[in-house]
């Protein structure tokens, strides 16, 4: 293995915040200080900043400016989502419907209200991770409060038909909500085609700063606070705006959808070429997720017979920053609930590794990778006992 400048691969789980998107916060963090809500001139210029990245965002979404809520982050908006609308509707019912490869911030809120007497269906997905939309009609019953389904899967990339369930939830006049924290900058998105009531995004996954987020909240739709201490926000989301963290957020935004087909394209001819690579070139290697219906920046491989831990790590060693899945859950040395929704063994299931490509990523970082990926999965294959004992004996 050749020790090279490093190259990141991880895009999935932050991306370096944009010049240009730099150039709009520091321009704010030194000259426009003020407090969105004080009457003074100072502080009007502030809200008028918040204001204006609010449209931003909404031309982005295909919503109207009162629909968006500014967050801290994909997981408080997922949160307040799940929550708010469990909250506001309990007196209707307490049945709420999600998927088995949800991100974490949708499964332990789901999880929580389920210890406060809320019954959750869990979802089954098929072997590619897809959500079949007739299983999410069945389940609907007349309690049923709220469907929450992810746009597109953080650690496999497939992407979800959102638009048959946001018309199934219309039909039967249940909330509808996705994760589409993954999918912003990724995938066209307009809430309205899409049959949604409440959507969820993150900034520092399009190349805007950690800490500032946004909601959608369809005109209409009323779901309780989760934070209360101030007006801001249209009384619905107390505390003093991060405005230039905001302003970040919409111009990151902008750039990635006005720039979306592009960079798909892009994109996606590096997936695809990786995902070929590795299939032609490294034996019992699989990839997970659907084949066509994924995230163009996605490759999820699980490699038979080795840790993706230690994959990982002699990876970092050569200067690839790369994953095994959810950067929310990389602590934990339990098996991606993901592929094991998929129906990967747990043996395999720990051998997985997630490429995502982003910006700066190059053929040449996919040619490099694949070279170096083919000594890595031998050099850890030949210290296997499982590789060994299935060469002496082959699969039982």
């Amino acid at each position: 293995m050749s020790k090279r400048e490093r190259v990141y691969l991880d895009y999935a789980a932050t991306t370096p915040v944009r010049q240009e998107v730099l150039d709009v916060m520091l321009d704010i963090y030194k000259n426009e200080y003020g407090n969105p809500s004080s009457f003074y001139q100072e502080g009007q210029k502030a809200a008028k900043i918040v204001s204006n990245a609010r449209d931003t965002v909404a031309a982005c979404i295909g919503a109207q400016a009162s629909e968006v809520y500014f967050t801290s982050c994909g997981t408080e908006s997922d949160n307040w989502a799940i929550k708010g609308a469990a909250a506001s509707l309990a007196s209707k019912g307490k049945h709420i419907i999600t998927s088995k490869i949800e991100h974490h911030a949708v499964i332990h809120p789901c999880e929580a209200l389920a210890k406060q007497g809320y019954e959750i269906t869990w979802i089954e997905v098929d072997q590619d991770g897809l959500v079949n939309p007739d299983d999410v009609r069945s389940a609907i019953r007349p309690d049923t409060i709220l469907v929450t389904i992810m746009m597109a899967n953080n650690e496999i990339g497939t992407v979800q038909p959102i638009g048959e369930i946001g018309k199934i939830c219309k039909e039967k006049k249940v909330l509808f909500h996705t994760d589409a924290v993954q999918a912003a900058g990724a995938l066209k998105i307009d809430v309205k085609d899409l049959n949604v009531d409440l959507m969820s995004f993150s900034g520092h996954k399009i190349y805007a700063p950690k800490g500032v987020g946004a909601l959608y909240i369809r005109k209409g739709v009323r779901i309780a606070n989760l934070l209360d201490g101030g007006a801001q926000e249209k009384n619905k989301r107390g505390g003093t705006e991060n405005v230039a963290a905001i302003a970040g957020f919409a111009k990151a935004f902008e750039l990635a959808t006005t720039e979306l087909e592009e960079n798909s394209a892009k994109l996606s001819e590096l997936r695809d070429s990786l995902m070929n690579q590795i299939l032609a070139e490294i034996p019992y290697a699989r990839i997970n997720g659907h084949k066509s219906k994924r995230l163009p920046n996605n490759v999820n491989i699980s490699f038979e017979f080795i840790e993706g831990e230690s994959i990982l790590l002699m990876l970092d060693f050569s200067g690839y920053s790369c994953s095994s899945g959810s950067a929310c859950t990389s602590g934990s040395l339990d098996p991606s609930h993901v592929l094991l929704a998929i129906g990967l063994p747990h043996e395999i299931a720990h051998g997985s590794l997630r490429v995502t490509f982003g910006k700066d990523s190059r053929q040449e970082h996919v040619d490099n990778l694949v070279k170096d990926l083919k000594e890595i999965v031998k050099k850890l294959r030949d210290m296997s006992p499982l590789y060994s004992d299935f060469l002496k004996n082959g699969r039982n």
